[in-house]
């Protein structure tokens, strides 16, 4: 079981997720990027699609996205 951490999803209106995660894949300009626990702090642009997460519980939630930027800091 892979070690867990904090990740949250957020708009220019509102938080809309904020849970404990496995793993997040994101659909980063360069390519998709798999974020997991005790990943080097990054900075990277999103273009649409879809950010997939695999939750603590072992659950996979879906997100669309149009775009933005994700921002990886150690917790």
């Amino acid at each position: 079981m892979a070690e867990a951490f904090k990740f949250e999803l957020v708009s220019p209106e509102r938080l809309l997720v904020s849970e404990e995660v496995e793993s997040v894949v994101i659909p980063g300009a360069e390519g998709e990027m798999t974020v997991m626990a005790l990943h080097a702090p990054v900075m990277t642009t999103i273009k649409p699609g879809v950010v997939t997460v695999k939750t603590a519980g072992g659950k996979e939630e879906r997100y669309v996205v149009f775009g933005g930027f994700a921002d990886i800091v150690p917790s």
